[in-house]
């Protein structure tokens, strides 16, 4: 043998599965057709049914179980017109197989093609009484029997199928029988037997479906008051716990074409209040179709009223103690609904109590009670549901723990309304006995000033001062009122009580307001030493500054000598403050002042008194002391601190004189009319800064005949700070 030279793979590859198929199709290519057989005589008839017969034996002795193998000969048989020896077969095959439904369908329609009625309802019965549930069965027989016109056994047929309880098209088929021979009674009595039997049913959409079929049969067939007990039946029977929309849209339609609108309204109504909103869009959509037919603006808003009323009872019920959707509800109802309904939801509102005990948790809903009250007083008119609606609110809230002040002022304010002062008065005193505030102490203290009762308000005030003594704003309102009342001199009292008090929340607040009272009664003597026992207390700079202001604003010869002499003694005690900022903010006070009121040398003396703003940096750590780089800040040294430390004074007179031995010596090697270096202009703007500069010696200016010089002093001047 030859090696093969290339072993290479082809190019085309071909698989076995290709060579297997390609193989048999050329099988079958080659195989010849079967010739055309003439049959001429009996004999060769004979011959031929023999082998056919023995060939069809065969097939089922080898494959019994394969009923194709039987029908095919049966079918045979029947071509052949052997319709006895086809019968025979069907027999033997249903012995094989007798719950084979092909089987019995081929046998029964071969008897019903060769007119052999009796035995074709022979089959049928024997077809139905082992294989009952197979409707294919019992449709053809009634078919066939009612082809034949035998509609009594048609009818029988029927009836045997329903006592099986079939679905449902079987009972319409039922139906439709005795429709197209006009016995509608009787098409009556099926409907009625199908609806007790799906009351056994789970089904509900099966159920509807079947009370709305059966309820427009009624109609079809002009009975409207039959259909319309039926709907009313079927209202009945799914009552409010398994309503459906599609029940009672059909229902409504049903009464549009009765031109009943009434009767539509109040199906449609009464769907939307126990209809889920999920579950109602169709229900909406068509009752808004209706009203824009039939109805008026009124109606449409009703609609529209209803579908969002749903949403909400929907929201609520989802979420009792969303309270927000609970105010948007009882504002929709108070817009629309009568008292009693409105009483109804705000009964419902109420009754979900917050679940935990703290305030926050009950913000939003004592509102509720609020609103409540306030509907029944002004809405209703009617004051004894208000009263008890506040006493049930009281009632319920857990005083011990926390109160609302504005329930307590509402209920008072309410007495009053009605003339009811002594209730209004034993309200607050409850209020104030039960759960003392700030806010029910000063509400009670209005009442009372709003009565004139001004006896009763200094009485307040010292209970209110009993409880909260540290509190400067009812110290103040206190002195105000005998201010008001005009009894100073015990409102001068209440005054030097509250500043001997230890304790205060705002203590700035009331020494304003005593100097302020001293000042407004002329007393400036006694405003001075009321300054002046604050600044034992506190060297705050606003203190001085004010102090100042008002021996400025005090008429007399002396008083800008007293307010300079202020200033003077300020400075002083404010040498040592550590915040350099209060410092510089009164210097910048005394500096306008002296602006405005000074003279040359008086100015010139608080000028020089003016610290310079410089930049330093400052090392950061970090909190776990590790280093955390460095920082700038801005520090403000003054020049009388300065003057208290000689060895910073010697080491800035030592760098003024080195930096005047520069400028001088650039000067001398300076070239005539050339304009100074960079370095010389900045030295010269260290050594005289950006007025000096402007100051400088004419003939420099004229030498300076560059843009070097003037460009640098306008870059150093931009971040210069005098």
């Amino acid at each position: 043998m030859s090696a093969v030279k290339n072993k290479a793979p082809a190019e085309v590859q071909i698989t076995a599965e290709q060579l297997l198929r390609e193989a048999k199709e050329r099988e079958l290519e080659l195989l010849p057709p079967p010739p055309k057989q003439k049959i001429t005589d009996q004999e060769e008839l004979n011959d031929y049914k023999l082998r056919k017969r023995k060939s069809f034996e065969d097939n089922i002795r080898k494959n019994r179980t394969v009923i194709s193998n039987w029908i095919k000969y049966a079918q045979w048989e029947e071509s052949l017109k052997e319709i006895q020896r086809a019968r025979s077969i069907y027999e033997r095959a249903l012995d094989v197989d007798h719950r084979n439904i092909t089987l019995w369908l081929k046998y029964a329609e071969m008897e019903m093609k060769s007119r052999q009625v009796n035995h074709a309802r022979n089959i049928w019965d024997r077809a139905i009484t082992i294989l009952p549930r197979v409707n294919q069965f019992w449709y053809k027989y009634t078919y066939m029997e009612e082809m034949l016109g035998n509609i009594a056994g048609c009818r029988q047929v029927f009836e045997r199928w329903m006592e099986w309880e079939p679905e449902e098209q079987a009972w319409h088929s039922y139906i439709n029988f005795e429709l197209r021979y006009k016995e509608v009674e009787k098409a009556r009595t099926i409907y009625e037997r199908y609806i007790l039997l799906l009351l056994l049913l789970t089904c509900r959409e099966l159920c509807v479906k079947n009370w709305i079929k059966y309820a427009r049969f009624e109609e079809k067939h002009g009975y409207i008051a039959h259909g319309r007990k039926v709907y009313e039946r079927a209202v009945e029977f799914f009552g409010e716990e398994h309503v459906d929309e599609n029940l009672f849209v059909a229902f409504a339609r049903f009464e549009e074409t009765q031109k009943e609108f009434e009767r539509v309204r109040v199906i449609y109504k009464y769907a939307l209040d126990r209809i889920p909103k999920h579950q109602a869009q169709e229900l909406f959509k068509n009752y808004t179709m209706f009203e824009k037919k039939f109805g008026d603006r009124r109606g449409i808003e009703d609609v529209i009223v209803s579908k969002r009323r749903f949403q909400y009872e929907e929201e609520v019920k989802a979420n009792p103690h969303n309270y927000d959707a609970w105010f948007d509800y009882l504002r929709l109802v108070e817009s629309d609904a009568d008292a009693d309904t409105v009483r109804d939801v705000y009964e419902r509102a109420i009754a979900n109590i917050p679940p935990i005990q703290e305030k926050r948790h009950w913000r939003r809903y004592i509102y509720l009670w609020i609103n409540y009250g306030l509907y029944e007083e002004l809405e209703v008119k009617d004051p004894e549901r208000t009263r008890q609606v506040y006493q049930a609110c009281l009632e319920l809230i857990p005083h011990k723990k926390f109160t609302f002040a504005k329930i307590w002022l509402l209920f008072a304010q309410f007495e009053i309304r009605q003339k009811n002062l002594q209730a209004a008065r034993k309200i607050m005193g409850t209020a104030i006995g039960k759960c003392p505030k700030n806010k029910l102490l000063k509400g009670y203290i209005e009442l009372e000033l709003q009565l004139r009762e001004f006896d009763r308000c200094r009485k307040l005030y010292e209970k209110y001062l009993e409880f909260t003594p540290e509190n400067c704003t009812t110290w103040i309102k206190f002195a105000e009122l005998e201010t008001i009342l005009g009894d100073i001199e015990r409102a001068r009292a209440i005054f030097e009580l509250a500043i001997g008090q230890p304790r205060l929340d705002m203590p700035e607040v009331l020494w304003k307001s005593y100097i302020d009272f001293e000042i407004e009664q002329e007393e400036f003597e006694n405003t001075r030493n009321l300054y002046k026992r604050l600044l034992q207390r506190t060297q705050h700079v606003k203190v001085w500054i004010s102090y100042a202001k008002f021996e400025l604003s005090v008429d007399g010869p002396d008083r800008l000598q007293k307010c300079r002499q202020i200033y003077e003694e300020a400075n002083r005690s404010m040498r040592n403050c550590e915040e350099k900022e209060e410092r510089l903010m009164l210097l910048e006070s005394w500096r306008d002042f002296e602006k405005e009121f000074g003279t040359d040398s008086t100015r010139e003396r608080v000028r020089k008194l003016l610290p310079e703003k410089v930049k330093k940096r400052r090392k950061l750590t970090a909190e776990d002391g590790s280093d955390a780089g460095w920082e700038e800040y801005y520090d403000y040294i003054f020049p009388e601190d300065a003057a208290n430390q000689p060895n910073l004074k010697l080491l800035a007179m030592a760098k003024m004189w080195k930096k005047q031995q520069v400028i001088k010596e650039d000067d001398e090697t300076l070239p005539e009319n050339s304009p100074p270096s960079e370095s010389h202009s900045l030295l010269l703007f260290d050594v005289l800064g950006s007025d000096g500069v402007r100051q400088w010696d004419d003939r420099l200016l004229l030498r300076v005949s560059g843009q070097s010089f003037p460009h640098v002093c306008r870059r150093k001047a931009a971040g210069f700070v005098l």
